[in-house]
């Protein structure tokens, strides 16, 4: 079967700044692949490019088969950023179900209400975005981009607003995710995730480090 992520030999640059050398990973379905590093590293840079968010300035990035910046399509890849992006105007539960709506898969708003569970959102599904605390917020952008069970999830630092109960509820979720057929590729500092992960690649200085 091949792989459902391919990025092959992607070197990035920001200006005249490079951020990312001839990076090589490849992903399976239901794999949790994590991105280790320290700030700088080029995890962000790379989780942006798999979600299409830009391409690279050499090299391909393949997500079953087709070019990353051609894939849209939250069903298929789906991106928590560190920037949560969350629509203040929206509730907690109306952000988390705006895949749905936007896809016409209105059927996996049950869906959403599990993982809003899961993600102990429930008593603050009705607030508004902007009167919930940032962990808060930061678990509802992850239920967003869970809820449709894509085939991908890039997660950029989903515990980094998380206090010991709630970074474990996340992991939950996470594996529920690949239990339902999943991949995802996850950046983190945190080695809670890294423990839970089937494989970490580390960065250094934006390429791969041969380093255990």
């Amino acid at each position: 079967m091949p792989d459902l992520l391919l990025v092959e030999r992607v070197t990035h640059h920001l200006g005249d700044r490079p951020v990312l050398h001839e990076v090589d990973l490849q992903i399976g379905t239901a794999q949790v692949l994590a991105l280790a590093g320290r700030s700088g590293s080029g995890k962000s840079t790379l989780c942006h490019l798999v979600a299409g968010l830009g391409t690279p300035t050499s090299g391909r990035i393949l997500v079953d088969g087709h070019p990353a910046d051609r894939v849209d399509d939250w069903a298929v890849v789906s991106l928590l950023p560190q920037r949560l992006a969350l629509v203040e105007e929206l509730t907690i539960a109306e952000n988390i179900v705006l895949p749905t709506v936007l896809a016409d898969r209105r059927g996996s708003e049950a869906q959403a209400w599990v993982i809003i569970e899961e993600l102990g959102l429930g008593e603050v599904a009705g607030r508004p975005a902007t009167q919930a605390s940032l962990g808060e917020q930061q678990r509802a952008a992850l239920a967003r981009a869970l809820v449709l069970r894509p085939r991908l999830a890039i997660l950029d630092e989903p515990t980094g607003h998380q206090d010991d109960e709630h970074v474990e509820a996340v992991l939950r979720a996470l594996s529920t995710a690949c239990d339902a057929g999943t991949a995802v590729l996850v950046a983190t500092h945190d080695e809670r995730v890294l423990a839970v992960a089937d494989r970490v690649v580390r960065l250094h200085l934006g390429a791969v480090d041969p380093r255990p």
